[in-house]
C-alpha cells in the first residue's frame, strides 16, 4: 500500500465522508498507536453452529493447525458471548446493537450502520463471503449495506455441494438463495463445496484491495459446521472411529484437556447431564460415531481454507498488518431434523440431510450447559480468537467478559473512525457495544454493566459475576440464579438463597426488553 493512498483514506475517514452531522467518538485513548502505518486490515471468520470446546485449541479432537496457530500466537478468550441464535448473532455483530424484535427482516434498519457502512467510513474496502441470513430486500441486502462484494447464502444453510438442491420435505422443501453481489447464482459446477467457495471469494478480496492500496474489512461466514452434515470423503476418513468413546467420554476428555491448558480455572466444575441427551448405551456406535466424524470433518475443512486465507496473507505482504478474529455464531446445535434412524439417513454425502442430535450438540460445548438457543453457557459461549502480529502478546488467555455487540466499535476504532449520529439523511441508534481495543493490548476495560439474551423463550440477564436464566424447558418455570464467578457451569442454583437480587435482575431483564421491542409477558 502507497503512502499517498492511505493518507487519502485517512482523511477521508477523518472528515466522515457522507455524514451530515458530527460523529459520536468511542472515547479512544490515543496513546493507541493507530497512524497510518500501523492501522490493520481486518478479517473476522465466524462459523455456524460450532461447540465452545470443538477446535483442538478449546480442548477438542478436530485437527485444527491454522486456528491453533492463531490461538498460540494471538489471544483467545474464555467469557465472549453471541445470542444463542444464527440471525440475532448476525445481527449484532452487523450493528453493534442488541437485535430488535423477533422478526430477522427487522433485524436490520435504515437506523442501523452496518460494519460494512462503519467501515467504508473510514477509507476500507468491504467484503462479505459466506452466509448472511438477514433477509434479501435491498434494505436488508449486503451488496446494498456497506458491502463492496458479496458472494454467498442469503438464506440459513443449503447443501454443501450444490445449493440449489432444495430441502427435503422433512425440513419445509425450501430452495436457498445463493447470490454473488446481487444478482442470484442457480448453478454450481461438479466439484463445488460451499466452505471452498466462500474461501475463493475471500481471498479474491485480498487480493483486489492490495491491487487497489486499500486498507481492507473481510466478514468470512462459514456454514460449517451447520446441517445438513456433508463433508468430503477425504475429511470424513480422518475421523472415522475416534468418536467411539460417546458423548460422556468426549466431555470428560475435553474437559482434561482443557484444564491442562488453563482454559478453565480450579473454580468451575464440569456440568452433568442434559434434558434432551440420551444414554449411550442405547444408541447405534457406528452411526453415531459417523455423525461426529462428518461433523469433525466439516470443522477440519474450515481450518483448511482459514489456511489458505492466511497463505493469501503472507503472499500479499499483508501477515503483519492483519487483524484477524475467529468466533462461532451460537453453541453446537441439538436440533435433529429427519431423525436418526440409521436405516433412513446416511451423514456424509449431499444426497441427505442429517444433523449431529442432542447428545453430540451439548457434547460440543463442554464444559457447560445446553446448546444452541438456550442461554446457559453452552449455547452463547463461544471460542473466540485475536491474531495480531506485533500488537497481541502471543499465548495470552483473556478471561474479561465480552460480547459480539462490542466488534462494531472495536473494528471503526482500530479503523480511525468516529460512530456516525447520522448517516444517509437517517438518525442512527447509539451504538450499545463497547471497545475492546485495551482488552487486545493486554489491559483492562470498564466492561458492561449487564448484557442481556432472549431467544424464543429463553431469557438471560448478567451483570458482574451473577447471572439469571430462564430456561423454557424448566419444569417449575422459575429463574435460576448463578454466580459465574464460582460456578460458571452453571451448577448450584442460588435463586431462593437470594430472592431480592432475583426480583431486581427480573426487572432489569423485562426493562430491556422493552427496550429492544420485544413481546413478553412477565
Amino acid at each position: 500500500m502507497n503512502w499517498k493512498s492511505i493518507l487519502v483514506s485517512l482523511v477521508m475517514c477523518w472528515l466522515g465522508l457522507g455524514l451530515s452531522l458530527p460523529s459520536v467518538a468511542f472515547g479512544m485513548d490515543r496513546s493507541t498507536d493507530l497512524s497510518p502505518e500501523t492501522r490493520p486490515n481486518i478479517i473476522l471468520i465466524m462459523v455456524d453452529d460450532m461447540g465452545f470446546s470443538d477446535i483442538g485449541c478449546y480442548g477438542g479432537e478436530v485437527q485444527t493447525p491454522n486456528l491453533d496457530r492463531l490461538a498460540s500466537q494471538g489471544m483467545r478468550f474464555t467469557q465472549f458471548y453471541n445470542n444463542a441464535k444464527c440471525t440475532t448473532t448476525r445481527a449484532s455483530i452487523l450493528t453493534g446493537l442488541y437485535p430488535r424484535g423477533t422478526n430477522s427482516d427487522k433485524h436490520l434498519r435504515r437506523n442501523m450502520i452496518t460494519l460494512g457502512e462503519a467501515m467504508k467510513q473510514c477509507g476500507y474496502s468491504t467484503a462479505l463471503c459466506g452466509k448472511w441470513h438477514l433477509g434479501r430486500e435491498q434494505i436488508n441486502h449486503p451488496f446494498h449495506r456497506g458491502f463492496d462484494s458479496y458472494y454467498g447464502l442469503l438464506d440459513g444453510c443449503c447443501n454443501f455441494f450444490n445449493p440449489s438442491q432444495p430441502d427435503p420435505k422433512y425440513k419445509g422443501g425450501k430452495t436457498r438463495v445463493f447470490a454473488e453481489n446481487d444478482q442470484r447464482i442457480t448453478e454450481f459446477p461438479d466439484g463445488f463445496y460451499t466452505t471452498d467457495a466462500f474461501t475463493d471469494h475471500a481471498i479474491d478480496a485480498i487480493q483486489a484491495a492490495d491491487h487497489a492500496e486499500k486498507p481492507f474489512f473481510l466478514h468470512v461466514t462459514y456454514t460449517a459446521p451447520h446441517y445438513p452434515i456433508q463433508a468430503k470423503p477425504e475429511d470424513i476418513a480422518k475421523y472415522r472411529g475416534k468418536f467411539k468413546m460417546g458423548w460422556e467420554e468426549m466431555r470428560r476428555q475435553r474437559w482434561k484437556r482443557q484444564q491442562e491448558m488453563g482454559l478453565v480455572t480450579p473454580a468451575w466444575k464440569l456440568s452433568e447431564g442434559d434434558s434432551k441427551a440420551y444414554p449411550w448405551e442405547t444408541a447405534d456406535h457406528d452411526f453415531e460415531d459417523l455423525r461426529m466424524a462428518v461433523y469433525a470433518a466439516m470443522i477440519d475443512r474450515v481450518d483448511q481454507n482459514i489456511g489458505r486465507i492466511l497463505k493469501s496473507l503472507a503472499e500479499t505482504g499483508h501477515e503483519d498488518d492483519t487483524l484477524v478474529m475467529f468466533l462461532s455464531d451460537n453453541g453446537g446445535c441439538s436440533e435433529e431434523p429427519g431423525g436418526r434412524d440409521p436405516k433412513e439417513r446416511n451423514p456424509g454425502p449431499g444426497s441427505d440431510y442429517v444433523a449431529v442430535g442432542p447428545s453430540w450438540g451439548w457434547a460440543q460445548n463442554a464444559p457447560f450447559r445446553r446448546y444452541k438457543s438456550w442461554l446457559h453457557e453452552g449455547g452463547i459461549t463461544t471460542p473466540f480468537i485475536a491474531w495480531w502480529p506485533n500488537r497481541i502478546k502471543p499465548g495470552t488467555i483473556n478471561r474479561d467478559v465480552a460480547h459480539i455487540i462490542d466488534l462494531l466499535p472495536t473494528f471503526v476504532e482500530i479503523g480511525g473512525g468516529e460512530y456516525p449520529a447520522r448517516f444517509e439523511n437517517n438518525e442512527i441508534l447509539p451504538v450499545e457495544g463497547l471497545s475492546m481495543t485495551s482488552l487486545l493490548n493486554g489491559e483492562p476495560r470498564a466492561g458492561h454493566k449487564q448484557i442481556c439474551w432472549q431467544w424464543s423463550g429463553n431469557r438471560a440477564i448478567r451483570q458482574g459475576n451473577w447471572k439469571l436464566v430462564w430456561d423454557k424447558l424448566d419444569k417449575d418455570k422459575q429463574w435460576q440464579l448463578y454466580d459465574l464467578a464460582t460456578d460458571r457451569c452453571e451448577i448450584n442454583n442460588l435463586a431462593s438463597a437470594n430472592p431480592d437480587r432475583v426480583s431486581q435482575m427480573s426487572k432489569d431483564w423485562f426493562d430491556w426488553a422493552n427496550k429492544v421491542e420485544l413481546k413478553v409477558n412477565r
